[in-house]
Formats: C-alpha cells, structure tokens, sequence
C-alpha cells in the first residue's frame, strides 16, 4: 500500500483522501501551519501558504477545486463534506485538539460561514494512533474526565506498562472524537471511521514509532464541481 493514496467516498462531488508512505499528491494540497489549537481559518484563494496560515489547525472553505488538508502522524485527521452548502473542512485533533473539542468548533464555523447543519455533514476520521496503541499518563486521563467525556466508553487501564504500549492507561482518541461529532449533531452512519492504526500500520507515518521528525500523513478533501 505504501506509495499510494487512502481514497474516502463521501459524495459524488467531492475528493478525499490521505496519503500512504512515500505517495505523492495528486495535486497542490493548501495545509495550515498546525499548533495543537482549536483555531479554524477560512480558505479564500488559492494558493495560500502554510505561513499565511499559522496557527490553525482547521480550513474550511467552499472554493471549488480548491485541495484544502492537515498534516498528521499519530493525531486524528477529520474531513467534513456538507453537500447542502458546498462546503467543506480538514481538522487535526491530537490529544490537545480533541480536549479543545476542535471538532464542534470547526463546525459551528462553517455554520455560520456556509449555513452548515451538523445533521447534513458527512465525515470521515482518518488513519491515527488506535486506543490499544495510545498509552497515556494519569495526567492526561484527567484532562478528558474534566471536560465531560465517557470516560468509560474512551478510557481503560491494562495494569502496570508493558512495552510495545501494553500496560497502563490508554485513550480511544477516535472515540473520544467520534462522540464530538454526535454531540454536535451528526447522523451516527454518516461518520466513517477507516480504522487504520499509524503506530502499527508501518505504510503511514507514526511519530510515537518514529520519532517526531518524521513524516507526515496529508489528509486531504476537494469540491470537484
């Protein structure tokens, strides 16, 4: 699979997908310059550049044929397609992201921007580190129980840590994520979860296997129409 392009269907006027280990983009792809923050920018151009963008760690736009994405490696990538209002949008949410709920955030602007409606918004979580794979500290189980999540559908311990990520206590970023978008309103059969687990899957980027300097997995949507 390494090489080639992870490919989403959600509508027939849209594109999207992320990339695999050492695939090349189809095309220019507009990308923010990613903080761990909730802020959401609006791509007006084409052609924007990363530092024209710093900072925001969501785009939405509703330019036709205009690639917007984000940049992960272990972090959850959302793509959001509103068919009703021709707009889109690309989160990243790592730990920080999700506890900020940029995913409810990102939606209520392109609410008010496009007249979105969560219950339209199709949505898919892309490749990112899997519950089995993110072993957290105490600390970090804290921040989620804080700020209201299911901490017995997202959190579990496994006794004292193992290697390899076995042991301790672990996060479900993707349900942790998933329950943002259904808390936001969105049909339950219209969010599709890939599955793909980075820190095992070796054909995509994994900075917790790899050390933060490695690459990264570019997930991106398009309006073809």
């Amino acid at each position: 699979m390494s090489g080639e392009l992870l490919k989403y269907y959600l509508g027939a006027n849209v594109e999207a997908f992320s990339t695999t280990r050492d695939a090349s983009l189809p095309y220019p792809v507009t990308t923010g310059h990613q903080v761990h923050g909730s802020l959401v920018a609006e791509v007006r151009r084409p052609g924007m550049e990363r530092d024209e963008l710093q900072g925001f760690d969501a785009l939405v736009t509703n330019i036709s044929g205009l690639a917007i994405g984000v940049r992960t490696a272990d972090c959850v990538p959302m793509l959001l397609y509103d068919a009703d209002n021709h707009a889109i949008a690309a989160i990243h949410s790592g730990w920080r992201g999700t506890v900020q709920a940029i995913s409810q955030v990102t939606i209520n602007r392109m609410s008010a921007l496009y007249g979105t409606r969560a219950s339209a918004l199709s949505a898919v979580i892309g490749p990112c580190i899997a519950f089995d794979s993110f072993q957290v500290g105490e600390e970090l189980v804290e921040q989620f129980r804080s700020c209201g999540f299911r901490m017995d559908e997202i959190h579990r311990y496994d006794g004292p840590n193992r290697e390899d990520m076995a042991g301790g206590h672990h996060i479900d970023l993707v349900g942790a994520n998933r329950e943002l978008l259904l808390d936001a309103g969105l049909d339950p059969s219209r969010i599709h979860v890939c599955g793909i687990d980075t820190y095992r899957d070796l054909n995509f980027f994994s900075a917790r296997r790899e050390g933060t300097a490695c690459g990264r997995i570019i997930n991106s949507i398009k309006i073809t129409d």
